[in-house]
């Protein structure tokens, strides 16, 4: 209940609480006229809890913690304690007498509006081949990275027009992840769900300024940033055949350095099928969302456009050319040794080109991949699995889509809704509170992102019933990222009380700030661990260390980062919009 009369002189036992991270919470905050839960962990003494201010003496609210409920993923109980009456404006702390006290949290209106603007200024920050001026970087500036003016064609590569050992140019681009190679596959999600932020809420990003070089250009700073990898996807395209080359890469990962210190040899590796349908995608998206700027872009859009065509040409001559790495390696020197983002299946691949096709071109051609989805997978987007990337854009086309093909959009809204009312029920009965681990795959290398794209789900739910449960979901899973989880972290580096100081991220490492790049999203918990560094938990949802070590729970990635752009960015709109 809301104490609607301050209480200033409070009991000792309340006054004298320390701080407990058992309390977990959205440590930027709440919405004042949204949901606001939190969950306490393990067992307690007492049934209620306070929201007072942060020194203790006032109490704005008080309530009962529900009934335990105990984790489907660790040895952990949640006690949820909700306050979403609470619509008072302000920065306050969650009491729970003999237990103690919550990170201090804020309520109010944009409370997403920082972490919305840095997880989309952290892709600035792995810009290759420019310096950061301390300008627009702060702290954080470097000198310029690999420049990628000098790029060998690998033996795995070689064509009559480009033999092993030509050189081409590919500057320009996002370093991946931790590392510094960049990768056409992974390019292919991260800008797919760039271009959809923008194509989705661009009233939102028309206003938010990042202090980047090209702010004030008369583009989005969401665009230009897009434009900036964008460029350097269209240098790994060969101009003779349409193909795309797998990614641009050392021979080996780079130490812990800063980026091109080294001055290894980069190269281009062989054509994919994955990596060719992946360009295909963005290149027929940006050519839609770029048309309306070809004043200050001109020519850009029909550029975009002709290389989606021609790729898709190649891909479907290649329909099967997998890329296998260690299969490579035993055909050609020197060995390549970095990600592989190796794929075999390519029926997403084709289904999200194709929607990106046919929403561009408008040519019926491409609807024949509608007669296909019987057999295609759909679930939350991941590198590997992108086919509803393509479920998004068919939606957003569908009035353009002939009445004989309707009967594929109506499935395809039935895929979402059948996805997210899973998410909504399970939320209702996590340990958390939340959609997250509803099924323990959810807690995989990148689980942050999973949680997410499962965000950007439930957000298309909403958008097509406007059924309130659905966006409600979608900001307990932004909770999840930013507190109300098993480790207690907010996963964004530079937000919240306790969020990453060691992420596996050279730039981080090797800089010589303490405070990492600000803005990304740290990969989660993930069981696996991979990196076989030392966890002190081990469990499912709570297999993460704040370690540089950890690439397997700690490491940055652009494919990690978007979703999470995405999803800020939504919310943040919602609220606007409200307003």
């Amino acid at each position: 209940m809301v104490i609607r009369t301050l209480i200033l002189f409070l009991p000792f036992s309340l006054c004298a609480q320390t701080f407990t991270d058992r309390i977990r919470l959205n440590q930027i905050g709440f919405y004042e006229t949204g949901p606001k839960v939190a969950v306490v962990t393990g067992k307690t003494n007492t049934g209620d809890f306070f929201i007072t201010t942060t020194s203790l003496r006032d109490t704005v609210f008080r309530g009962k913690l529900g009934a335990p409920v105990h984790s489907l993923h660790s040895d952990t109980d949640g006690r949820k304690a909700d306050f979403s009456e609470l619509k008072k404006t302000g920065s306050f702390i969650l009491t729970v007498p003999g237990l103690g006290t919550s990170h201090v949290f804020r309520i109010g209106k944009n409370i997403l509006s920082d972490v919305s603007a840095a997880s989309l200024k952290a892709f600035f920050f792995q810009r290759a081949s420019v310096p950061l001026d301390e300008t627009f970087a702060g702290k954080w500036h470097r000198s310029a990275g690999h420049p990628d003016n000098r790029v060998v064609v690998h033996p795995s590569a070689a064509s009559a027009g480009r033999p092993a050992g030509f050189v081409i140019s590919s500057p320009g681009g996002w370093y991946d992840a931790g590392d510094y190679n960049k990768y056409i596959v992974n390019s292919g999600i991260t800008m797919g769900t760039l271009l959809s932020a923008y194509e989705d809420f661009p009233g939102y990003y028309d206003n938010l300024i990042l202090n980047i070089p090209e702010s004030g250009n008369g583009l989005s700073d969401i665009l230009d940033e897009v434009l900036y990898n964008l460029r350097w996807m269209l240098t790994m395209q060969d101009p003779a055949d349409g193909g795309v080359y797998h990614k641009c890469t050392n021979a080996l990962f780079d130490g812990m350095v800063m980026p091109g210190v080294t001055g290894e040899t980069r190269y281009v590796v062989q054509k994919s099928t994955a990596a060719t349908l992946d360009f295909t995608a963005v290149m027929a998206q940006a050519a839609r969302v770029l048309k309306p700027f070809s004043k200050q872009l001109p020519g850009l859009s029909d550029s975009c456009r002709r290389a989606a065509i021609k790729s898709w040409a190649w891909g479907q001559k290649n329909p099967d050319v997998v890329y296998d790495q260690e299969k490579m390696n035993k055909s050609f020197k020197p060995e390549i040794m970095t990600g592989a983002y190796g794929d075999g299946q390519f029926d997403d691949e084709r289904f999200w080109a194709s929607a990106e096709l046919f929403s561009t071109t408008r040519d019926p051609i491409y609807l024949n991949v509608l007669n296909t989805m019987d057999q295609i997978q759909f679930e939350v987007p991941s590198w590997d699995k992108v086919a509803m990337l393509g479920v998004y854009t068919f939606l957003r086309s569908a009035s353009y889509i002939p009445a004989s093909h309707q009967p594929s959009i109506e499935k395809m809204k039935k895929i979402i809704f059948g996805l997210s009312d899973r998410y909504v029920s399970y939320s209702q009965q996590s340990a958390f509170g939340v959609p997250m681990g509803m099924e323990k795959k959810d807690f995989v290398w990148g689980s942050n992102s999973n949680a997410a794209n499962q965000g950007i789900l439930l957000m298309y739910a909403f958008r097509y019933t406007g059924d309130r449960k659905y966006m409600d979901a979608a900001l307990s899973n932004a909770d999840y990222l930013l507190g109300r989880n098993a480790t207690s972290y907010c996963f964004v580096t530079g937000f919240g009380s306790r969020s990453p100081m060691h992420p596996h991220h050279r730039q981080s490492v090797a800089d010589g700030v303490t405070e990492p790049v600000p803005g990304f999203l740290a990969g989660g918990p993930n069981p696996f661990r991979q990196d076989q560094c030392t966890y002190a938990f081990v469990e499912t949802e709570t297999a993460y260390t704040d370690d540089d070590c950890s690439y397997a729970s700690n490491e940055i990635a652009i494919n990690w980062n978007a979703p999470a752009v995405w999803l800020f960015g939504a919310l943040e709109y919602q609220v606007m919009k409200k307003n």
